[in-house]
């Protein structure tokens, strides 16, 4: 992912440039320059950090010196200051519960159409998914769409909220959304071919998404037209590690998610 190898040479050695700290704030990604673990900080104290990967898995390790990569530069972790008074916010900018045990989940449902979606809007969403006891699935596609609204029977208290990608006037998925709407199944979207456009551009450090020719399969040519060698796999999970709140996400996308949210907890409220 970096153009060269960022432990080359003799960065350690003292006149070459202060090594930045940084504090080891919860959820921060960060890298063992050592050995290559990759994990978001999940606990720190005067003398180590422990590190979560993205399966679960977790490791201790000293606050050494330039012991870590930040975005592939070299950093050195601090226990992070007091936290601050007042409430404290989600990544999605609402009040964070403080001890929160999910909620049972509710009938009601959030549908999207992937995989990176599903994983897009846990990041952002996940606390307030779990407050609210709504349970996101992933679709794999939009065409089978109609059918799976017949079997899941909406209802006032089974409501059922879909979010599409592309959903524009005169595209597959907008005749399919006109199918199955109705009082208690919402169907939503953003302009977007692919939820990878919904993260701001700036994010990842471009001016923006690149333009893929016709023919061309989409992500491949995003991969392609950035000069990454990477598969999909690897590209969204170096994109979806530059997310951290909602703030760096486009609009279009934040709005359709929160009333998707609002509608599939509508009945709580009468």
């Amino acid at each position: 992912m970096y153009e060269r190898d960022v432990l080359s040479g003799d960065w350690r050695r003292p006149g070459r440039g202060k090594i930045p700290q940084v504090p080891a704030d919860p959820g921060l990604v960060v890298e063992d320059a050592d050995g290559g673990f990759c994990g978001a900080v999940v606990a720190c104290d005067k003398e180590a950090v422990t590190l979560e990967d993205r399966h679960g898995r977790r490791r201790v390790f000293p606050l050494d010196p330039a012991g870590f990569l930040l975005e592939g530069r070299p950093v050195t972790l601090v226990r992070p200051t007091a936290a601050p008074s007042g409430p404290q916010r989600s990544a999605s900018g609402s009040v964070a519960v403080a001890g929160l045990r999910a909620r049972v989940a509710r009938e009601s449902r959030i549908y999207v159409e992937g995989v990176h979606d599903a994983a897009l809007v846990e990041k952002i969403w996940g606390h307030d998914l779990r407050v609210e006891g709504v349970v996101v699935e992933y679709l794999e596609g939009v065409d089978h769409l109609p059918e799976i609204v017949a079997e899941f029977q909406p209802s006032p208290e089974r409501r059922l909220g879909v979010l599409v990608d592309h959903l524009v006037p005169g595209s597959k998925e907008s005749r399919i959304a006109a199918q199955v709407a109705g009082e208690h199944v919402q169907v939503l979207g953003h302009p977007y071919v692919d939820v990878w456009q919904a993260v701001k551009p700036s994010v990842l450090g471009i001016a923006a998404w690149p333009t893929v020719p016709k023919g061309v399969p989409w992500k491949e040519g995003v991969i392609a037209a950035l000069g990454w060698r990477l598969e999909p796999a690897e590209a969204w999970r170096h994109i979806l590690g530059k997310v951290t709140t909602y703030a760096d996400l486009e609009p279009e996308l934040l709005g359709r998610v929160e009333e998707l949210i609002d509608f599939v907890t509508v009945s709580d409220a009468g």
